[in-house]
């Protein structure tokens, strides 16, 4: 039992799933969910200090799309807070995402959406509503005009003529 015991413990270290105060898993027992897995590694793993926290964000953010936008970056105790202005709404969420990665412990997310960009979005959601509700069913749009169909002579018809 002993040997089962030091073998489980090194591949839970190995897969840096192990701390301290957690019990090996008994016979019967079922292994913790993907979420407790995840909760314990982002507890066990190290936070960053502030001044380093902040600089990986800052880079996480010019080696992105959303450099451009040039938003500024503070960290104090694990949460960052951002700053700035965009003309792309999806930015906004961007820099939350990033912020998260680096090692933020919260994020206070504080960049303004310009108006064009928010009209954009609202001309692309109405127009996808437009789509949408044509009713599965009803005619898309007037309904074809039906030609007559072509006559034929017949080669006694084409002497007579």
């Amino acid at each position: 039992m002993g040997k089962v015991f030091s073998i489980a413990a090194v591949a839970l270290l190995a897969a840096g799933v192990w701390a301290g105060d957690q019990r090996p898993i008994q016979s019967g027992q079922t292994a913790p969910a993907a979420s407790q897995v995840r909760a314990t590694a982002a507890a066990s793993r190290p936070r960053l200090p502030d001044a380093q926290l902040e600089a990986l964000i800052r880079a996480k953010f010019a080696k992105s799309k959303i450099s451009a936008d040039k938003f500024t970056v503070r960290v104090q105790g694990g949460v960052a807070t951002i700053d700035g202005k965009t003309n792309v709404i999806q930015h906004k969420g961007t820099a939350t995402r990033m912020a998260k990665t680096a090692g933020a412990v919260a994020v206070n997310n504080h960049v303004q959406i310009s108006d064009a960009a928010k009209q954009k979005a609202a001309g692309n959601l109405e127009e996808g509503r437009r789509r949408v509700q044509i009713v599965r069913g009803d005619p898309r749009s007037q309904p074809r005009q039906q030609a007559a169909p072509p006559t034929v002579q017949t080669p006694a018809q084409k002497t007579n003529q």
